[in-house]
């Protein structure tokens, strides 16, 4: 199968479909301001619309502008991000916020080297913030691009490997000489949303696709096959075990994780690889009698590189040991104050459940 060569044909049917059937009413899109297509561009990565929106509202309606997150301390952007997921996301938000007031006058720069310099922000995520924002003549290559530009040209390959992943910018480079001037936010959107709804992953709908009769994989029967899948790999196992401990006025005991690592920088319950590790560690910190902790359900989380087996045991009406006291590493914590950290999601609804 030979590639397709030529982009005419593209941009303007995407175009036409978009007018008609794409989304014009993204909270993000009204008002569209470089710092709300920014967010709005950091949350989607890795995660859907549907799940985004109420997150992205929440966030704008306590950091309505980068000012504010830049001057929000990490407790906060942490709690208004967990649950989401991919928190290197949020940190990486936070650290670019403080860098644009320091370096930027307060604001994202309207220059793609310096906006591409930025904690969290790769070389799509920029063309997206400067096509969308300023309607700048950029590319995009985020998952979607991926997808429908290797169907449409008949591009074999893992799109993870540098020689696809370079065929593929160049090609979306090439589409952009087509788009009529004033349109690149919407030409931007309109791939988004065309990957996300009709050339999706599993099940495509070709017969209602505006490109139907110029697609490469439709015509040679290979629209299940491209992209070429991720050769596949065994997600190792891992197991740890986790303290839900409680004092007598039934306050809980948390940790702030390391700033890097899984749930970097959130906050959550004391946690070892293994029991004769978390023993050690109670036995110099807590007050009470390890061996009456009571087992709870099993907690089962996929990361992307590894999935956790988090046993986890209760002890209600402990004490730290006299020499133990609130830092910024461990405290404790009043449930009804809970909301005003950044737990893990599965974190949270294991503190939540009665």
């Amino acid at each position: 199968m030979a590639a397709r060569k030529t982009t005419g044909g593209f941009a303007a049917p995407l175009l036409a479909w978009f007018e008609r059937h794409g989304r014009h009413d993204l909270p993000w899109q009204r008002p569209r301001t470089p710092y709300r297509v920014w967010l709005s561009e950091i949350m989607l990565q890795q995660t859907q619309v549907a799940t985004v929106i109420p997150y992205f509202l929440r966030f704008v309606d306590r950091f309505p502008i980068l000012p504010d997150l830049a001057a929000a301390s990490t407790d906060e952007v942490m709690a208004h991000w967990a649950g989401l997921g991919y928190y290197a996301r949020a940190r990486n938000l936070h650290a670019a916020a403080k860098q644009c007031m320091e370096h930027h006058g307060g604001g994202l720069p309207r220059d793609f080297d310096a906006l591409h310099a930025l904690p969290g922000i790769g070389r799509s995520t920029a063309g997206a913030i400067l096509a969308q924002a300023w309607g700048d003549r950029f590319a995009i290559l985020d998952g979607n691009v991926k997808r429908v530009l290797a169907r449409w040209h008949g591009v074999a390959g893992w799109p993870g490997t540098p020689a696809v992943e370079k065929q593929l910018w160049a090609l979306a480079e090439a589409h952009l000489a087509a788009v009529p001037s004033g349109r690149m936010a919407d030409y931007t959107q309109s791939q988004m949303d065309f990957g996300a709804t009709l050339c999706s992953r599993a099940r495509p709908t070709c017969a209602a696709c505006p490109l139907e009769s110029t697609c490469v994989a439709l015509r040679e029967g290979l629209v299940q096959a491209l992209p070429t899948p991720r050769p596949g790999k065994v997600l190792p196992e891992r197991e740890a075990v986790a303290l839900v401990l409680e004092n007598e006025h039934g306050e809980l005991l948390l940790q702030r994780r390391p700033p890097t690592g899984i749930w970097a920088s959130l906050w959550t319950l004391p946690q070892a690889d293994t029991e004769a590790q978390l023993r050690e560690w109670f036995e110099g910190e807590v007050d009470g009698d390890y061996d009456a902790a009571e087992e709870l359900p099993v907690i089962v989380h996929t990361f992307s590189h590894y999935r956790l087996h988090l046993q986890p045991r209760r002890l209600r009406r402990v004490a730290p040991r006299p020499r133990v006291g609130d830092n910024e590493a461990q405290r404790w914590v009043a449930r009804a104050d809970l909301g005003a950290l950044g737990l893990p999601a599965p974190i949270r609804r294991l503190l939540d459940a009665p």
